[in-house]
């Protein structure tokens, strides 16, 4: 990790350490005996730890002209890892979840094992651990090879992937304590969502350095899909998780909205999170990585541009599905409905797309079990 940073780098890398260390003391300090203390004293140890990690290698040989010329895939390398360990920590709780249905007596009386607490440490740990880390790491990878061009540095995708899983710890052990804003997919307080915006930030602005840099004309289409992912929940972060903190020194804060207009806006996040970070974010691996696999080139280039705006502004509106029959205008139940019918037509593109790119290679779809992995996934 250290060994990839230039000099410069080191020396931010270990400012911002040593900066996340004294956030989490003040943390520590302002929230003594609560979860917002708890909370310091992990991203207090997170900061020390990393301190260690930049010195640890502050003095090795800084990566010569012919390393600074080549892919950066050291932190995908990273990524995918941590999304793995994700990917068997949250399908564990997943499972002990289903076993609770049928014997209640395995939360063993402690309140952090209830089914309440457990359930969305399942879902933030498959979606935003496991697909979260996934998604970041190949989109590094993706944009270098499709744009012809390396990271623009070295330090920005670190800090990405590590302020991410910080995010992912903090929000995990809040829910271990009873920690919840209670919204769907968004269950983190205010100060993991900051942290979030802070990260996220950098992600785009990473993302978009890399495209300035390209050497290759045409922006491939992966990278539309990637960076409707990252602009996107950015979007619907920001805006589902706006509220007001009691104080500083507690974890408890209070959503803007209220009664219906929260509703609508928790469902616009929380279908449109499955949109933009469960679809968007994943036909953009599928645009790269099957055609790649099956060493063919994508069906239609056109019906890819045609499905990415089809999911792109139908998606959007179709949120109020989840609450038909409540309080909520019944236009926009309607327009919900509408608009998750017209859903057939970029969803059908996609998945033709896929399946038609095999056209020429199913000898190959026979052999190879990623392959068809992938044509299965074209199916569901």
């Amino acid at each position: 990790m250290v060994a990839g940073l230039t000099k410069g780098e080191r020396q931010l890398a270990l400012l911002i350490s040593i900066a996340v260390a004294f956030i989490g003391l003040a943390m520590a300090g302002a929230g003594q005996g609560g979860a917002f203390g708890v909370h310091g004293f992990i991203v207090m140890a997170f900061g020390i730890g990393t301190i260690f990690v930049v010195i640890s290698g502050y003095f090795l040989p800084e990566p010569g002209d012919e390393r600074l010329a080549q892919y950066y895939d050291d932190p995908i390398k990273f990524g995918i890892v941590v999304s793995m360990v994700w990917a068997v920590f949250g399908m564990f709780i997943g499972d002990w979840v289903a076993w609770l249905l049928a014997y209640p007596e395995m939360t063993f009386d402690a309140g952090w094992a209830s089914f309440g607490r457990l359930r969305p440490v399942h879902t933030t740990a498959v979606i935003f651990g496991f697909v979260g880390n996934a998604l970041i790491a190949t989109s590094f990878q993706v944009v270098q090879r499709t744009s012809r061009a390396r990271l623009p540095d070295q330090l920005s995708p670190w800090f990405v992937l590590i302020g991410y899983n910080l995010f992912c710890v903090i929000a995990v052990s809040g829910y271990f304590m009873g920690l919840t804003q209670s919204k769907e997919y968004a269950e983190p307080e205010w100060y993991a969502d900051l942290w979030l915006v802070v990260v996220w930030v950098v992600y785009f602005l990473l993302y978009l350095r890399t495209l300035m840099r390209r050497r290759e004309p045409h922006i491939y289409v992966a990278n539309w899909y990637y960076l409707a992912f990252i602009l996107v929940v950015a979007i619907l972060h920001i805006v589902n998780n706006l509220a007001v903190p009691i104080s500083f020194g507690h974890a408890k804060s209070y959503s803007a909205f209220s009664g219906v207009q929260d509703a609508m806006t928790q469902w616009w996040y929380g279908h449109n999170a499955v949109a933009f970070f469960l679809t968007a974010g994943f036909l953009a691996m599928l645009y790269y990585y099957l055609p790649k696999r099956a060493g063919r080139p994508i069906y239609s280039y056109r019906m890819s541009i045609v499905g990415f705006w089809g999911i792109t502004f139908f998606y959007m509106w179709v949120g109020s599905h989840h609450l038909h029959y409540t309080a909520l205008p019944l236009w926009v139940q309607n327009l919900g409905m509408t608009f998750s019918l017209m859903l057939l037509v970029p969803s059908w593109i996609a998945a033709a797309n896929a399946l038609l790119t095999l056209n020429g290679a199913w000898h190959k779809v026979r052999t190879d079990a990623t392959l068809r992995f992938m044509m299965v996934a074209a199916v569901f």
